[in-house]
């Protein structure tokens, strides 16, 4: 009966120990929490409560102060500082970020435009663009114009884009007419030598310009420079060379075609494109189709087959 008493009086103290020795915690929501601290992980802690109950809390149940307080023990602290809000006052100042002076390089100074053009290899390469379009200018003017090719280019060649400009703006030679007025006899004055007398002058018929088939059209002459040639030119020009079969007036007409290649006599216009002009011309004795483009065209010749 003895031991029984011992026993029971053994579980009291015990019981009244363990009353006194269970922490309280202060809650967010203003409550407080007494118990004993079982186990702790990530997200909460669970407790022992004084009436042998277990409850779980979460961190963020607690306030600032119950925070601080379980952050007394080491083990619990690095679970609770992520939730322990630090007063403005305890953190620490930023430093403060100084501008050192820096000595900054002098930058060379920029050169004429000219000069820069002379002093670069992009400059070298556009001076030499240039300097091809000159020569290219100097051709196109020298067709155009009816100038020695040669001579053109090489007056751009020593003079640079004024070569071309001065050929350019030179009239551009007049077509030339057949001058069909007859030359008038000159008397001329002199001694005469026996045996070398001037024979009597002989009379000569001639046949009227007013009898049938005796006038002579003079030839058209087109040359560039006066004139453009290109597609509607050719069919406003010579429509009746572009059939198979020529009509009556334009069957004694011959059409010339005086090109860099060469010169060509057109039996039939076959088509005219945009850039060029493809005919039928007389080579050998034969039919042969020649294809020609408009830039090498230099003069074109309209007449009658016997002029």
């Amino acid at each position: 009966m003895r031991k029984i008493l011992w026993t029971i009086s053994g579980l009291w103290l015990c019981g009244l120990l363990l009353a006194v020795r269970a922490d309280t915690f202060p809650l967010a929501d203003g409550s407080s929490l007494a118990g004993d601290i079982i186990k702790f992980t990530e997200s909460g802690i669970t407790f022992r409560l004084t009436d042998e109950t277990y409850t779980n809390v979460l961190w963020t149940k607690f306030s600032q102060d119950g925070l601080k307080q379980l952050a007394q023990n080491p083990k619990i602290k690095p679970l609770v500082e992520p939730f322990i809000e630090i007063p403005a006052a305890e953190l620490p100042r930023k430093a403060e970020v100084q501008i050192q002076p820096v000595q900054r390089l002098d930058l060379p100074p920029k050169p004429s435009l000219i000069g820069g053009l002379f002093t670069s290899s992009a400059g070298l390469f556009v001076l030499f663009l240039i300097y091809a379009a000159n020569l290219y200018a100097g051709f196109e003017v020298a067709v155009c114009r009816g100038k020695p090719i040669p001579v053109v280019m090489g007056v751009a060649a020593v003079l640079p884009v004024a070569g071309p400009i001065i050929f350019l703006s030179l009239p551009a030679p007049a077509a030339p007419v057949a001058d069909e007025t007859p030359v008038e006899a000159t008397d001329q004055a002199g001694f005469t030598v026996p045996g070398n007398e001037p024979k009597p002058e002989e009379i000569h018929i001639v046949a009227a310009s007013w009898q049938p088939g005796t006038t002579k059209t003079p030839p058209q002459i087109f040359q560039r420079g006066q004139f453009t040639f290109n597609r509607r030119f050719f069919e406003t020009r010579f429509p009746g060379f572009f059939g198979s079969v020529r009509r009556d007036e334009d069957r004694d007409k011959e059409l010339i075609l005086r090109a860099t290649k060469g010169e060509f006599i057109v039996e039939r216009i076959a088509s005219v494109a945009t850039n060029d002009i493809s005919f039928e011309t007389l080579q050998g004795g034969a039919k042969q189709a020649v294809s020609l483009p408009f830039g090498d065209i230099q003069e074109i010749q309209l007449k009658t087959k016997d002029a």
